[in-house]
């Protein structure tokens, strides 16, 4: 008998798949889309963590094909932006010729994982035949108002040399470089997602998503409810703004705090706090938003001046702190440190007066030691509202502020707009045209794709302007609408452009003449299974249901939420649960495991290694144990395929136990298990065929159908030797169980004698009560001294006699 070749059967299979593909649109079959996050072409390559997520969802596309689906499961590139830039930078050659050789070895690496990617849907988002399109949404949402210019402090990078999404700062750190962030004044293009933020937020109940994706979108979006209340700027005749959610503390408000950019901030200061204030709020501007709101030190400065609290005309000193961001609400708050943590922490620092407001039983605290901060109890020290239950007042006190004329009710969101522009070169140009008559003005659609000028500098100014401000034949244009000479824009998109939509460009990746045809959205979309790492659970989520949501509304597409269910692997890590990365050394490459135990043993150890949601420590010694098992498994076909064997009742019911058992496994996606289930039916139909001299066809024909999703070479090898009855495993059909069938025959109840365990017995799974206490007495005959004064049967469960 030979053995497993998984060399050579893997070579045949790899080479008979590419003549005649298995997965082909023959126009009956429903469609199943099944979706990878698709990659950035790092130079790096694949290593076995990068593996673990195409696997799983191959295998769930396969096992979509075997339940009579037509699959769509592409594959393309997120190959814009600054990973990109900065490893050519790094390289010292063009972006545009390092990202197309990373492809190249990356698509031979992914091609090892022998999934059934349709190559023919393949997208890269720096096609200009693809950022038209990317460009083309831009100018839609342009004219639509949702595109706009704004001058504000961004985060800034200056190792990158760029702008960044306050998303894309982590702990104060630029997430690509680690380079501390500081703040820069810069002009920047802004999409109004907040105009989306309540159909964001409501639209995650429709989702079959994970919870706790749910609850980070839910978080970011930050909707509260609470009121605008003015506070007026003692001896001037500005007015302070803040928003707060606590309205019903008001009269606790005993000093307020401003974001260092407040428009008033500077002009707050006194001649003696003047040079504090002014230094306080330069030292801000170097710091992060992140970076500010993780600082555990709370640190402020008092400008000198007072504003005077609305409820009861009490004056209240005027602080800047960097834990209050402009950006969010008012960028100005109102204090009531006895209800407030960080608000009592900044108090006690600084000898700010705290007054209760909010008494649990109804009594005030002396010297209160921390914040009181649920909202129920009576109210203290709060003039006309003394004695009202806070969570009520809660609700009423901003129809109540509204009625004084000293604010009004509000709704807040802690989403901001969206920080588009990136001052690179490798990106996708915006598509304005700044004209001093006309304003902004898109480019016309038909002069689409605005094609990034090929250059041999690209390397970031550091000045704030993009690199292509330096190509004046490119810079110089004349206006659209009046013929005036007038200036390109000259900062990029950031990468998220690209990857906020690309899913909907696979089915219709040549059409020239629109995004996607409203005929093929309407057979092929939305995504119905997409698959990646929960890094992306807030961004590029976020920023799909965005796209998506603005497509529908301009009818290009009829859905509007694109992925229905959402599965995040884990990350499989290097020794001590770190990262694996070239840095850290602990890259372990696929390519000599696939050559030393086969693509198949290496699918299935990436699935074996823990439950599939979570992080798995990398192990190489494990795949040994899944490649015996391949092996065990052939050899047991081997042994029986030409013996026709007849199918006993335990093989009968051993196969209906299989389907069922894996079935199960797998819906819940439990894939580790589901492969050690296979180990499992494997050892017990190895120790049947011992008894019986082989296994039935059908039963091993079976077990190898619902194998073929996790190992296909082997899958379909095993199915041409069984004689199956389609060209290909994949054209068979998934496995139904049968109830009745994988009923035991016999179940294996333990007998006491006077409560004590003294053996089991086997009975028929129908043996009346006579037939098993005759039974029980058999195995236990020599345990039964005195008389038997009673006799206790539980069917299926025990059988107790008892001795006197």
């Amino acid at each position: 008998m030979a053995g497993y070749n998984h060399s050579a059967i893997e070579k045949k299979w790899r080479e008979n798949w590419e003549k005649h593909p298995i997965n082909v649109n023959d126009g009956k079959k429903p469609k199943y889309y099944c979706l990878d996050m698709f990659p950035y072409p790092s130079g790096s390559g694949l290593h076995v963590g990068h593996w673990r997520g195409y696997v799983i969802s191959d295998v769930w596309s396969r096992y979509q094909m075997l339940k009579g689906h037509y699959v769509i499961h592409p594959m393309g590139w997120d190959a814009f932006g600054l990973p990109a830039e900065n490893y050519a930078i790094k390289m010292g050659v063009h972006p545009a010729k390092s990202t197309a050789e990373n492809i190249k070895n990356i698509k031979r690496q992914i091609k090892e994982i022998a999934a059934i990617y349709d190559w023919d849907m393949e997208v890269n988002t720096t096609d200009p035949e693809f950022y038209k399109w990317t460009q083309w949404i831009f100018v839609q949402m342009f004219k639509k108002g949702l595109a706009y210019e704004k001058e504000f402090p961004i985060n800034w990078c200056p190792s990158c040399k760029t702008g960044l999404a306050n998303e894309e700062v982590v702990n104060g750190c630029c997430e690509r470089c680690g380079s501390p962030v500081t703040k820069k004044n810069l002009r920047q293009w802004m999409l109004k997602i907040t105009a989306y933020a309540d159909r964001l937020l409501n639209d995650l109940d429709k989702l079959d998503w994970p919870e706790k994706v749910k609850k980070m979108q839910t978080e970011w979006i930050g909707k509260s409810y609470g009121a605008e209340v003015d506070f007026k700027v003692d001896g001037r005749e500005d007015k302070i703004t803040v928003y707060t959610t606590r309205p019903d503390t008001l009269y606790g408000a005993t000093f307020m705090v401003l974001a260092p950019e407040h428009k008033l901030a500077k002009s707050l200061a006194t001649d003696e706090t003047r040079e504090e204030v002014e230094k306080y709020i330069f030292d801000a501007s170097m710091r992060s938003n992140v970076d500010r709101m993780q600082s555990k030190e709370k640190t402020g400065v008092f400008t000198g001046s007072y504003a005077i609290n609305p409820i009861n005309g009490a004056k209240v000193p005027i602080w800047l702190s960097d834990y209050v961001l402009a950006d969010y609400g008012t960028g100005a708050i109102m204090c009531v440190p006895a209800h407030d943590d960080r608000d009592f922490e900044f108090a006690k620092k600084f000898n700010i007066p705290i007054i209760q407001v909010i008494a649990k039983d109804g009594k005030e605290i002396e010297n209160m030691t921390e914040a009181y901060t649920e909202a129920s109890g009576t109210m203290i020290n709060s003039g006309e509202w003394n004695g009202m239950e806070s969570s009520v007042l809660k609700k009423e006190a901003p129809m109540m502020i509204e009625a004084r004329g000293i604010g009004k009710k509000t709704v807040n969101y802690k989403l901001r707009d969206w920080v588009f522009s990136r001052q690179r070169y490798w990106g996708e140009p915006i598509p304005i045209i700044h004209c001093p008559k006309c304003g902004n003005v898109a480019v016309p659609e038909e002069e689409l794709p605005l094609r990034l000028p090929d250059v041999e500098s690209y390397q970031p100014t550091g000045t704030g302007e993009s690199p292509l401000a330096a190509i004046d034949e490119w810079v110089n244009c004349k206006c659209p609408q009046c013929g005036a000479d007038a200036k390109r824009e000259t900062n990029t998109m950031p990468q998220w452009a690209g990857s906020s939509w690309y899913f909907l460009r696979y089915v219709d990746n040549h059409n020239d003449k629109e995004l996607v045809s409203r005929e093929k959205a309407d057979k092929y979309l939305p995504v119905d299974m997409y698959i990646g790492g929960v890094e992306h659970a807030v961004l590029h989520l976020l920023y799909s249901r965005f796209y998506t949501k603005f497509l529908n509304d301009i009818g290009v597409i009829d859905f509007d939420e694109p992925f229905t269910k959402l599965f995040n692997q884990g990350m499989i890590t290097g020794k001590n649960g770190i990262k694996m990365s070239k840095s850290k050394g602990n890259v372990v490459s696929p390519d000599d495991l696939v050559r030393d135990y086969g693509c198949d043993s290496l699918r299935m150890y990436e699935l074996f290694v823990g439950p599939p949601e979570l992080d798995a420590e990398w192990d190489d010694r494990g795949i040994e144990g899944v490649s015996r098992f391949l092996n065990r498994f052939w050899n047991l076909v081997q042994d029986s395929k030409d013996k026709n064997i007849e199918a006993t009742k335990e093989m009968i019911r051993l196969r209906h136990k299989l389907v069922y058992d894996i079935e199960q496994r797998f819906n819940q996606f439990n894939l580790n298990t589901v492969i050690s289930g296979f180990m499992e039916y494997n050892n017990k139909l190895i120790e049947l065929a011992k008894k019986t001299g082989g296994i039935d066809k059908e039963t091993l024909k079976t077990f190898v159908v619902l194998l073929a999703p996790f190992a296909p070479h082997i899958g379909e090898e095993l199915w041409q030797e069984l004689g199956g009855d389609t060209d290909s495993v994949f054209h068979t059909q998934w496995p139904e169980c049968d109830a009745e069938a994988m009923k035991d025959d016999e179940i294996e109840i333990g007998v006491q004698v006077n409560g004590k365990a003294r053996g089991v017995v086997a009975l028929a799974t129908d043996a009346t009560r006579e037939e098993a206490l005759a039974k029980a007495k058999e195995i236990v005959a020599d345990k039964l001294t005195g008389t038997i004064v009673k006799e206790i049967y539980v069917p299926g469960k025990i059988i107790n006699i008892v001795c006197k």
